[in-house]
């Protein structure tokens, strides 16, 4: 405990010092809405907007919520972006020691996968999880698209597609009727794309500005932001709280 010479309040690193309890973080703060992923012919396909939400309100515009690790792996997150800053810091010292091993093997999607779910699991017996939904998508060795998914609580499942927040309700339905694991990345991409629209739509945590992340065996790319057509003109559009009783 320091005791500052001015007379002010005693000072401490850990606040157990100064009799108070420790605390965990309650409610995420700057958070991303949903993340999409689906597998194509040619590896995976994924899909977000580059929405940092300050609460309800729509205050960072421009933020990147997926990143490349190693040649073959994306990982994206949805949640709080500053609890995603700190995962992206983990996977650059698990890049780092197996780029300084040497030994010829390189961080397969599957490794990364189990690696994040033991983190996140890890944190939330901790009662201080990390407060993102994950998606990890990659091309392992033997040429095989990997997709999965890890909760904050570090549940963790694969599929041929998968959706977080929002998405999970929004989008999946579109990719459980149009997805099939061989189909062209040009159907891919507008199958991705009429998700985030539905998602643009419905979600008022997002905003039209996606970006979309490919992995193949020829390695990673994430496009630059842009937006896509919409059309207001809608029947249902025009008054919303037609069929709404006791909305205003």
């Amino acid at each position: 405990v320091l005791h500052p010479s001015t007379g002010a309040a005693p000072l401490a690193v850990d606040p157990a010092e100064l009799g108070d309890p420790h605390t965990r973080t309650q409610y995420p703060y700057v958070t991303g809405t949903s993340i999409l992923a689906i597998k194509y012919k040619d590896g995976v396909m994924i899909a977000c907007d580059t929405l940092g939400s300050y609460g309800s309100t729509k205050r960072y515009k421009s933020v990147q919520r997926m990143q490349a690790v190693g040649e073959n792996t994306v990982v994206a997150a949805s949640g709080e972006y500053s609890d995603f800053a700190y995962i992206l810091t983990l996977l650059d010292e698990l890049t780092t020691s197996d780029y300084c091993l040497d030994d010829g093997q390189k961080l397969s999607p599957q490794e990364v996968c189990s690696y994040l779910t033991r983190v996140l699991y890890n944190r939330r017996n901790k009662f201080d999880p990390l407060w993102n939904s994950l998606v990890i998508a990659g091309v392992g060795a033997n040429s095989e698209a990997f997709l999965g998914t890890v909760s904050m609580i570090g549940v963790q499942f694969t599929d041929s597609h998968v959706a977080t927040g929002f998405g999970a309700h929004l989008a999946r339905p579109l990719f459980r009727e149009k997805q099939y694991d061989d189909m062209p990345a040009d159907e891919a991409r507008a199958l991705l794309e009429d998700a985030l629209r539905v998602c643009y739509y419905r979600d008022k945590q997002s905003i039209n500005k996606f970006q979309i992340a490919t992995v193949t065996t020829a390695g990673a790319t994430i496009s630059e932001p842009y937006s896509l057509s919409t059309a207001w003109h809608y029947e249902a559009f025009k008054n919303p709280a037609a069929q709404a009783v006791g909305t205003w």
